[in-house]
């Protein structure tokens, strides 16, 4: 009688984000049974218990259209785990519910980083909302910062552009900073026709907070139009990305090493050529033998692969999950 090979092992993938979140279920064979998608992963607003209850439900069809109840390997990449200590308890968490036999919790940006290279080597700088810098090596050494705002000594992402954005447009309208375009393109963006009645509408919620963020690419667009104020943020961002990357090379011994440098989130990912520009230009003189590179694949695909990893997927099998998601 002929053998029967073992059936494969299966990992549950999650990128968990701030407003969406993808799972998939995908074999060490390489093939991917089954996605979902669901809405936002926010434990600090809502709590660990109710963020879980909302990522159950993609994960319930997921296991539905796969045919399965559980899998060998749960790999979740989370926003908000921006600590270590929040990661382990994240996955006690993730194992109490019982979708795997083991948990590994990372946080999202590892998932950018893995979606992008071929092996589990690289760096990776992420600014959407918020910014971030990970990388990892083979062997499991990581590197990572607290990425928690400013007393982690962050600086930059999309918050950060249209807070400084709204800072310098308000001290040049009312003259206690220099003149700068910002002061007409912001409030004009919300149909406005000063700063002084954006930070108004702004204040009393006439326009929402969480509006703020349309505000970015409009600093962008003022920048390529040539106003100094404008470029001089985005400069400050690059250099930003430039020290995060080049710190991150040095401290997993990478920087005199053939490395890939990986830029993602919807800021870095957006194509605006004085920010990539000024980055490449940055880490060409800190960080020569940096491979620069801009990230699009979806990062459930990094969480997969991290998934595989884990389980000892061959090249094969990763090759053929990295085939769904990039020819989709």
């Amino acid at each position: 009688m002929g053998l029967t090979a073992p059936a494969p092992r299966t990992v549950l993938a999650v990128d968990a984000g701030n407003s969406k979140t993808d799972v998939a279920v995908v074999t060490t064979a390489g093939e991917v049974l089954a996605t979902a998608r669901g809405g936002g992963f926010r434990p600090p607003a809502v709590g660990v218990a109710a963020a879980l209850d909302a990522l159950a439900e993609p994960v319930a069809r997921a296991f539905a259209d796969a045919g399965v109840t559980g899998v060998t390997h749960v790999s979740a990449c989370l926003a908000n785990a921006d600590l270590p200590v929040e990661e382990e308890q994240l996955a006690a968490a993730l194992h109490a519910r019982a979708w795997g036999a083991s948990v590994e919790v990372r946080n999202d940006t590892f998932a950018i980083l893995r979606a992008g290279v071929a092996e589990p080597r690289g760096v990776a700088v992420v600014c959407g909302a918020g910014i971030n810098c990970v990388g990892m090596r083979p062997d499991g050494r990581t590197a990572r910062f607290p990425a928690i705002g400013r007393i982690s000594g962050d600086w930059g992402g999309g918050w950060g552009l249209a807070e400084e954005a709204l800072w310098h447009a308000a001290r040049a309208e009312d003259g206690r900073g220099g003149p700068t375009l910002l002061a007409r393109t912001l409030p004009a963006h919300f149909g406005l026709p000063s700063m002084y009645a954006l930070i108004e509408a702004l204040h009393l919620e006439h326009v929402d907070q969480h509006r703020r963020h349309e505000l970015t690419p409009v600093l962008f667009a003022t920048a390529a139009d040539g106003d100094p104020v404008a470029r001089a943020i985005v400069t400050r961002l690059a250099e930003e990305v430039a020290v995060l990357a080049t710190v991150a090379l040095t401290r997993l011994d990478l920087l005199d090493e053939q490395t890939p440098v990986l830029l993602g989130g919807s800021v870095l990912t957006a194509g605006h050529p004085q920010l990539n520009d000024t980055v490449r230009e940055l880490l060409s003189s800190r960080a020569p033998k940096a491979d620069v590179r801009v990230v699009t694949a979806r990062p459930v695909l990094g969480a997969a692969l991290l998934g595989l990893d884990r389980l000892g997927a061959g090249t094969a099998a990763q090759e053929r999950v990295r085939g769904h998601w990039e020819a989709g």
